[in-house]
């Protein structure tokens, strides 16, 4: 049983040390991203699934994301034994939260001016992971 316990730890902390690295990458992004022109966006990121525009000004925005959901379920039980009988009650109850990304980059007379993320972008210590899923191929050229 132990090695079960031993391959589930590991697991989580690779999981983790992914989450971690696309925290940093979707860090980096923010300012490597800056000066690009309209044509790389498009080659790195692909069409947006929005557009606005305000003077020399324009916005495009992406969805990025993988879905991930984090839940936690908590549950109390009291359970009295007496003369050979057994009563009780319980109750339990979940909460869920999906964590996605809308990556907005914003541009000033066709050029990456700055990049912004909106959304439950991911955990305490992995902030913007979930955005890295739609910038990591602009920072990787």
């Amino acid at each position: 049983m132990r090695i079960r316990e031993f391959v589930a730890i590991a697991a989580a902390l690779a999981l983790a040390g992914c989450a971690v690295m696309r925290a940093k990458e979707a860090g980096e992004a923010r300012t490597q991203m800056v000066g690009l022109t309209k044509e790389q966006v498009l080659a790195c990121m692909g069409p947006p699934a929005s557009r606005a525009n305000e003077g020399s000004t324009e916005v495009w925005s992406y969805n990025s994301g993988n879905g991930y959901v984090a839940g936690s379920t908590f549950s109390t039980a009291n359970v009295t034994a007496q003369r050979g009988y057994i009563t009780g009650y319980g109750t339990n109850f979940g909460v869920t939260s999906q964590r996605f990304c809308t990556v907005n980059v914003v541009m000033n007379n066709s050029r990456v001016s700055q990049v912004n993320y909106l959304g439950p972008t991911g955990g305490l210590l992995t902030a913007g992971e979930q955005c890295a899923f739609a910038v990591q191929n602009c920072i990787h050229q």
